[in-house]
């Protein structure tokens, strides 16, 4: 195991709905109305993106529906199958894992499915329900023999009427079975992959395989099982660097919108921003080929090229080659004395990795050679990432007791976490938080808030209260991320579903309004928003000072 991962996990369809029946006597409100409307639009678009096989931007589509309306049971379950597609399809696009299923025999998937169950045994933060997670995976299965990648590499040639049927009976095999615990696990899907062979000719292997993603996806929302590029990716986040391009991106509108350039990466240098959009790589558009096998594309070895066509914000295209290279990821950005009469410090932390402790301090030092008497400290958008980064950070303000506490099903992953003295740093301080802020960054804000070191200004966090545990597997180059503790503030204050509450809290910025221009480009009507949740940052940070002051 690599180490506590407390990162967020970083995750479709449509629903009829019944006909609502009106009534002479009945006065509907006109917000049910509004609402109603909402959601029928939101299902038709989730429906458009599933007949377009548009995994990636459905799945964050769903996602946003559930945080707007999550009393809607439809929604979950559509967003469950869309994440279920997804995962088949971005496997299947994953060279690292098709290179796996290529060279597994049967008996070795098996083994690594039983590996797997015994990590899910020993490690998950509660007893799981064997039949379902067995359950879950024939939903994979089923799943994996509706996508076209899986059907082109596995079952050229079979007729659609026979593998429905396979699929009818797989899952009547799966609900007739008592299973109770692994090893009636692994005897069910023995079954099903024979099945599957002697019925459709499908490799027992790649049968075995989607039992067992099923199984480590169907744990919770942040347990998954990570294809050797997958796992190559998270070990880099946590070490805070990689070999790539330096650009993080979001499916959209069949392309790849560019969210972020990291400072001086082969993006930066080449000139790629933030909200141009990526339609072809190497030639291959991403209107031809997934925007997840666009994705895929990308990667490559270090001092290798890659050329992508963009588009900037205004539709005008151009063609950029570049040179795959080793980006360091800077987890501390934006070091500045944002108040200079005052004296008030700011750093954005963007993540918690093995270098976070090391910049912070940097920063800290410089900050203070600058004249620093107060300081902000934003986690706004943080994902997480290192439990060990989150507790060295929160010792630097925090001069004694708990800094967070971890729960798991054995008392092996119980554990307090408490503060040094020794190099604490006492200057007031201001955390801003927002919905995004995760994990890691609810660890530092929770220790901030509860031994009333700071204020915390902005939005609720995000509510992910969990540790994951990064597990190698010893058959192949693969690993799973499993759950294996709940994290709690230092007031025994759990944090999952809840999140961290701010001191002082801000209303979300209104986003930028958008008109359409004549040639159906859109551009910003109004210039953006000021920072409100920055500036109240100040605000409160300037009031700490004068409390202060004799």
């Amino acid at each position: 195991m690599a180490g506590l991962f407390v990162g967020l996990a970083a995750v479709a369809g449509w629903v009829a709905l019944k006909p609502s029946v009106a009534r002479a006597q009945v006065r509907i409100p006109s917000a049910m109305v509004a609402d109603e409307e909402q959601v029928s639009r939101v299902l038709q678009k989730g429906q458009q993106l599933e007949r377009e096989r548009r995994w990636g931007e459905a799945l964050s589509h769903y996602e946003d529906a559930v945080k707007s309306h999550p009393e809607r049971r439809d929604f979950h379950d559509r967003l469950t199958l869309s994440k279920a597609h997804f995962d088949v399809t971005r496997r299947y696009a994953d060279r690292s894992f098709t290179h796996t299923v290529d060279k597994l025999r049967a008996a070795d998937a098996l083994e690594l499915y039983s590996e797997v169950l015994t990590k899910i045994h020993t490690h998950y933060v509660q007893p799981p329900n064997w039949h379902d997670l067995v359950r879950r995976g024939t939903f994979m299965l089923e799943v994996a023999l509706t996508e076209p990648l899986f059907l082109e590499k596995h079952l050229a040639g079979v007729s659609a009427a026979k593998i429905n049927r396979c699929r009818d009976t797989l899952r009547d095999m799966t609900d007739k079975r008592e299973i109770q615990n692994r090893h009636e696990a692994r005897d069910s899907v023995v079954a099903a992959s024979q099945f599957a062979v002697s019925e459709l000719g499908l490799p027992a292997e790649a049968v075995v395989l989607e039992y067992m993603c099923g199984a480590t996806s169907s744990l919770d929302e942040y347990s998954s099982f990570l294809t050797g590029d997958q796992l190559d990716d998270v070990f880099s986040q946590i070490e805070g660097n990689f070999v790539g391009l330096g650009i993080e991106l979001k499916a959209e509108n069949q392309a790849l919108l560019i969210v972020n350039v990291i400072a001086s990466s082969p993006a930066d240098k080449g000139g790629l921003r933030r909200g141009e959009r990526i339609v072809a790589v190497d030639g291959q558009t991403t209107t031809d080929i997934s925007t997840d096998a666009a994705a895929d594309l990308l990667k490559g070895l270090e001092g290798s090229t890659v050329t992508v066509e963009v588009h900037d914000a205004q539709g005008a295209a151009r063609s950029v080659r570049m040179l795959r290279e080793r980006v360091e990821v800077p987890s501390v950005e934006d070091v500045k004395i944002a108040d200079a009469s005052y004296g008030i410090g700011y750093l954005k932390l963007s993540s918690f990795q093995k270098t976070t402790s090391r910049d912070v301090d940097a920063a800290l030092w410089k900050l203070h050679k600058l004249g620093m008497k107060s300081l902000i400290v934003d986690v706004r958008g943080n994902p997480g990432g290192l439990l060990t980064a989150a507790v060295e950070v929160a010792d630097k303000f925090v001069p004694q007791g708990i800094i967070v506490s971890t729960k798991g099903r054995n008392t092996s992953e119980d554990f307090e976490y408490k503060a040094h003295s020794v190099g604490t740093w006492r200057v007031p301080l201001v955390v801003l938080i927002d919905g995004d802020s995760a994990s890691a960054s609810e660890i530092f804000a929770g220790a901030i808030r509860d031994h009333r070191r700071g204020q915390i200004v902005g939005q609720n966090s995000y509510g992910k209260g969990s540790v994951q545990g990064i597990f190698p597997l010893t058959t192949t180059n693969a690993g799973v991320r499993l759950t294996t503790a709940k994290f709690y503030s230092p007031n025994g204050q759990a944090i999952s579903k809840v999140g961290v509450a701010p001191d002082i809290r801000v209303p979300l910025d209104p986003k930028p309004h958008l008109v359409a221009k004549p040639a159906g480009e859109t551009i910003a009507a109004t210039p953006p928003p000021a920072d409100t949740v920055l500036n109240e940052g100040l605000k409160h940070a300037r009031h700490q000072l004068s409390q202060r002051q004799p």
